[in-house]
């Protein structure tokens, strides 16, 4: 079977995206291209006069900014951000059948929850102790770990906030629920979390869970004797933790224990077509097994929100309705655009407005009804597909998601992001070919071979949910290969730096 060389994603469509580079006065499909046009790019599939939408997904991308013939290439050079609505879905939410694996080799933990990795957690209460946390990390993977066969690594998780910050609303209660989530994540046999003793963030604040009472610790490093002797007295408390940890072993369990993190970073034109779709199978796929999958980005669904509101109860659209609201606010606040999106990279990569990159994101979500919308790093509460407020900026989102249960991550990219997010181990898929023979040090599904070589979404969805089960029973990704994670922690930072 010839691979395609030209794509209409919807018949409504007026575009279609070119899959190689397609010189002028070249025709494909009855199009004969005007200008050269990049691979990934789109070419006028009708005439559109000024004013008028420019159709992608079967869904409003753009408008007209002036008249484009047929064969035009159809790019920022003519294309604009249209004003209010920007349609109604006709999508219907369903869901296929239940896939036949249903189990993976997890951690039981004593609460219920199932963890993939076996993790210690070193965290940092404060921007002030994150250089003793990065030590004390170190200085156990070089001398406790090798007593340890069972314990996945020590891993700091440390960040630049916890003091010089008010010590009330939106910006020290999304850090703190951050950081209550990674102490209570199912990927972490043990954790320790150390303070300075001074800051605003006090440790105080973190209390261990039940089941973790005996694998919980905490100290400040002022009540210690400094930063070598934290060190020394962090060795000293991690020790029998890891001993403990060590006794975890993995056990055959359903997926519905899974909850997947999807995130997509330097998209290119060919991510909606491919990997972001072919993601959105897999979802499905694990909602139909009764697992759980997170949806994030807020500023990327913009203008593609409808989509999701369409598939959702009143009250969670009202939720979705509410979060975009609260960012045209923040933006205008900040003197920013939500159409500062797409970046440069995304726009040489093909895509034109942030309305197309929404539609392409939003396609990670596949077609199962939406569950339930949850603030930034807040726990999830139920099985299905979620959404998670985030900003767009992908540690960001991501670390939100981990903090919220996610203890699989699934990152697709067009133009090669490098990424990991310890404590959850982190599959990178590419939207093409070329990326996936450029980086294969970083790639660990080549979804390209959906326009290269014919292969289905059906299909390539499926062999995504195998690499999910695969690597939530063990198997390695790449970025845990080269061993990313431990600088990728990075919790939203909201309000005034004081």
């Amino acid at each position: 079977m010839a691979a395609p060389t030209i794509m209409v994603l919807d018949p409504t469509d007026t575009v279609a995206v070119v899959l190689s580079d397609m010189e002028a006065g070249e025709t494909r499909d009855g199009l004969t291209a005007q200008e050269p046009i990049p691979r990934g790019h789109k070419i006028a599939r009708k005439a559109m006069a000024a004013g008028e939408p420019v159709l992608k997904y079967g869904q409003v991308m753009a408008v007209a900014s002036r008249d484009i013939a047929v064969g035009d290439h159809v790019h920022v050079q003519n294309c604009a951000l249209p004003e209010g609505s920007h349609g109604v879905s006709a999508v219907q939410a369903r869901l296929p059948e239940a896939p036949a694996r249903t189990t993976f080799q997890g951690f039981a933990r004593p609460d219920g929850r199932v963890g993939t990795r076996n993790y210690i957690g070193v965290i940092a209460s404060v921007n002030c102790s994150t250089t003793v946390c990065d030590a004390i990390a170190a200085e156990a993977n070089r001398t406790l770990l090798p007593k340890f066969p069972n314990v996945d690594g020590f891993a700091p998780i440390v960040h630049d906030q916890g003091c010089g910050m008010a010590n009330q609303g939106e910006g020290f209660d999304a850090l703190v629920r951050t950081l209550k989530g990674y102490r209570d994540h199912p990927n972490f046999g043990g954790v320790l979390i150390i303070g300075l003793g001074c800051e605003v963030n006090q440790l105080t604040l973190y209390k261990p869970t039940e089941w973790t009472k005996e694998r919980f610790k905490t100290f400040n490093i002022q009540e210690v004797g400094g930063s070598r002797s934290a060190v020394k007295r962090a060795l000293e408390l991690l020790e029998p933790i890891a001993a403990m940890a060590n006794e975890d072993t993995r056990s055959e369990q359903p997926v519905s224990a899974l909850t997947l993190g999807m995130q997509c970073g330097g998209s290119d034109g060919f991510s909606g077509i491919t990997a972001n779709p072919a993601l959105g199978v897999a979802s499905d796929m694990l909602v139909a097994a009764g697992g759980t999958s997170i949806l994030s980005e807020t500023p990327e669904i913009y203008g593609a929100e409808h989509l999701l509101i369409a598939r959702a109860e009143d009250e969670t659209g009202r939720k979705i309705e509410g979060m975009i609201a609260w960012w045209r606010d923040y933006a205008t606040k900040n003197g920013a655009s939500l159409d500062n999106n797409p970046s440069p990279g995304n726009k040489k990569g093909g895509l034109t407005t942030i309305l197309e990159k929404s539609l392409g994101a939003v396609a990670k979500g596949g077609l199962a009804p939406l569950a339930g919308a949850y603030a930034y790093s807040e726990k999830i509460d139920r099985h299905g597909f979620v959404y998670m407020d985030s900003p767009g900026y992908d540690p960001v989102a991501a670390t939100g998601q981990v903090a919220s249960g996610a203890n699989l991550i699934a990152f697709t990219t067009g133009r090669g992001s490098c990424f990991g997010a310890k404590p959850a181990p982190s599959i990178k898929l590419a939207s093409n070919s070329d990326l996936a023979r450029s980086m294969p040090e970083d790639i660990d599904i080549d979804c390209g071979g959906v326009v290269e070589l014919g292969v289905s979404l059906t299909e390539m969805g499926q062999r995504i949910y195998d690499l999910l089960l695969d690597t939530a029973s063990g198997k390695k990704t790449m970025s845990e290969e080269f061993g990313y994670g431990d600088n990728e922690f990075v919790p939203w930072k909201i309000g005034a730096v004081l």
